[in-house]
């Protein structure tokens, strides 16, 4: 086993990474950029190396600096997480000779599922099942090539990812101008505007197989689900799949070893596959979609459905160990969950967020895989992930129940999050029945993205809690302020005004439109008309957080907020996020239409089209393309209404 191993990458995957690597006896070295100077996993690590700008093409894609740090700290071993390096072969090369060891696979590997049009025809070599289509090198003629396929099809960027370069086409008329916007994406994403054809599956599931290698053979340790799918970004995972036969658990399984071990894969990886769930699951409708050569973000559910550390497996099989289980030595114990908990407004079309976490905390009874604590920073510069939370029992009902429940019981205050989305997902009739497709969310996504709306007594704590908090936890806090006072609070853009009057130590009326309420607070918790509540109430710099069932969240406008309301005004184009101006789409005297796209910003990985809120004409263009802007900043200026 390695003495010391370098962690090339960041957040929950880097500290996850150290928990087992401690576990072994391994020491670790972390590296950091500008940003996450004082980040988890730096704090977690036995050692750490500062590795340049925030940005990830100054730090964490920096590859000569992540070997230099290896050297310079004597690691034995580099592990890439997941995302940056982890699936470049050239890095691998790399630390190759530099005399260390890349704990993954090998370069040969993944060069050979890169491409997917290249992975599609060796998959078909090794008689793995692949969807119909068209994956062929040459870019000419592929009109006639969908045709023969048969719409709809899918035009898939060949180098993609994340569905950038994936368009979707039910008739042929609008195949070209498809074909134009999927390259165009494809090229400015990846550098490759080259394409493939697939036939489109009206009710697909998205089923992966985990499977682990020594370079020699392979082993599959069962099948995830990851329908719960947004934007080709996967929200809600399980393992194992609901409704999966035995016939077909045993065919993916045999067809992923298979997908393994024609590359002489080494390592975890996952062969993902997308299920034609038409009339229920059956051995002869999967068909190989892609495999990942790294580990996955939502290993945990196989971890735990197994007992395995996949992990440690990593560790051992680099240290040039044997595949520690045989398949027979492999079986599925009960049913897993993971949901991604991420900082962004779902009610503003799942917009990416920022802010300093003043409050998180995570249940008993659920693992967090978490890279933030209390009082940090969610960075504009990475993604988003707060923490993903994974919930294990003996049946799917029973584990889907333990979901709702850790989610309910999860706090975060400082940002907004997705936290109510999840817990509607998890309670979502279809998806409690197992009736899962790739399709679910953007079907529901307008009743799932309904912010839930505090009761009239969680209002009355809020408001009492306005007055008497001073930064910390409202229990065992005594209320000295004036004998009445009028409290504004905004939830959701709407503001209500409140009564509050003290009528002694601990003890408060609150008076709303519709009636009153007593509350009652001190070292025991809250009561609301002489009945004791579970609440919890925080102040921060973003407002008051009061936790009760759900995350309520409510900021304290004074009056002159309340008279001007919340909301730009339309004809002021201001950034939502810190990022980075990608592209600016219009010059001053422009005349342009309400939807029009008059820029784009990149933040958190992803980018965000700003369009006219209004019809009107250009008055000043503030920014050019690759200006680097803060939150507010306002970009684009309309003249006047007349």
């Amino acid at each position: 086993m390695f003495k010391k191993i370098l962690i090339a990458n960041r957040g929950e995957i880097a500290c996850r990474v150290i928990d087992t690597a401690r576990a072994l006896g391994v020491r670790s070295v972390a590296v950091y950029s500008d940003a996450d100077a004082d980040a988890r996993h730096v704090e977690m690590a036995d050692e750490a190396v500062h590795i340049g700008g925030p940005a990830p093409k100054d730090s964490y894609l920096r590859g000569d600096a992540i070997i230099a740090a290896a050297l310079e700290k004597n690691a034995e071993a580099i592990h890439p997480g997941y995302g940056f390096l982890s699936e470049n072969p050239e890095f691998v090369e790399a630390v190759e000779a530099a005399g260390l060891t890349f704990i993954g696979p090998s370069a040969s590997a993944i060069r050979a599922m890169g491409l997917k049009d290249a992975a599609k025809a060796l998959m078909e070599e090794a008689g793995v099942p692949v969807v119909p289509g068209y994956h062929g090198a040459s870019q000419d003629g592929l009109a006639d090539r969908a045709a023969e396929v048969g719409y709809p099809v899918l035009i898939k960027a060949v180098a993609g990812g994340g569905g950038k370069g994936m368009r979707r086409v039910d008739q042929a008329q609008d195949f070209e101008e498809a074909l134009a916007s999927a390259q165009g994406e494809a090229g400015t994403a990846f550098g490759n505007d080259a394409v493939l054809i697939e036939k489109f599956v009206a009710t697909p599931r998205h089923i992966e197989v985990q499977v682990f290698g020594d370079g020699t053979r392979a082993v599959h340790l069962f099948e995830r689900d990851c329908s719960l799918q947004r934007r080709h970004q996967k929200v809600i995972e399980e393992a194992p799949a609901p409704g999966m036969t035995p016939e077909m658990r045993a065919a993916m399984g045999q067809a992923a070893v298979r997908a393994a071990e024609a590359i002489g894969y080494k390592g975890a990886g996952t062969v993902e596959f997308i299920v034609d769930a038409t009339d229920g699951l059956r051995a002869d409708r999967f068909y190989f979609m892609e495999m990942n050569t790294r580990l996955q973000v939502e290993h945990p559910v196989t971890e735990a459905i197994t007992g395995v550390d996949l992990v440690e497996w990593q560790l051992r099989v680099a240290a040039g160990e044997p595949l520690p289980m045989g398949q027979d030595d492999l079986a599925i114990d009960g049913h897993a969950f993971e949901a991604r908990l991420y900082a962004e407004d779902v009610p503003k079309g799942f917009l990416p967020a920022t802010g300093t976490l003043a409050h998180l905390a995570f249940p008993e009874g659920a693992r967090a895989d978490t890279g933030v604590r209390p009082g940090d920073e969610i960075s504009p510069w990475y993604d988003p992930m707060i923490a993903k939370l994974i919930v294990h029992g003996p049946t799917r009902e029973i584990a889907l129940a333990k979901l709702d429940q850790a989610l309910s019981e999860t706090q975060v205050a400082g940002s907004v999050t997705n936290l109510a989305f999840l817990r509607a997902l998890a309670r979502h009739t279809g998806f409690g029945r197992g009736e899962v497709d790739t399709g679910l969310i953007d079907r529901e996504v307008e009743v799932l993205s309904r912010a839930p709306v505090p009761c009239t007594r969680c209002r009355a704590v809020a408001a009492v809690g306005s007055m008497a908090l001073t930064g910390e936890d409202a229990q065992g806090f005594s209320l000295w302020a004036p004998l009445e006072q009028s409290v504004h609070l905004a939830h959701c853009d709407e503001v209500e005004v409140l009564k509050v009057s003290v009528t002694g130590p601990g003890r408060a009326v609150v008076v709303r439109e519709d009636g009153r309420h007593e509350v009652a607070f001190g070292g025991g918790g809250w009561a609301v008309d002489g009945m004791a509540v579970g609440a919890e109430v925080v102040s921060h710099a973003a407002g008051l957080s009061v936790f009760w069932g759900n995350n309520y969240h409510f900021t304290l406008p004074d009056t002159l907020d309340v008279a001007t309301g919340p909301g730009a005004s339309a004809g002021r184009i201001e950034a939502p996020m810190p990022g980075l101006v990608k592209a600016v789409f219009v010059e001053a005297g422009a005349q342009v239409q309400a939807g029009d796209r008059l820029a784009i910003l990149e933040a958190m990985k992803m980018e965000h089209v700003l369009a006219a809120g209004r019809d009107g004409r250009v008055a000043e263009v503030l920014v050019a393309a690759g200006a680097q802007v803060d939150a507010g900043a306002t970009l684009i200026v309309l003249e006047d209404e007349a």
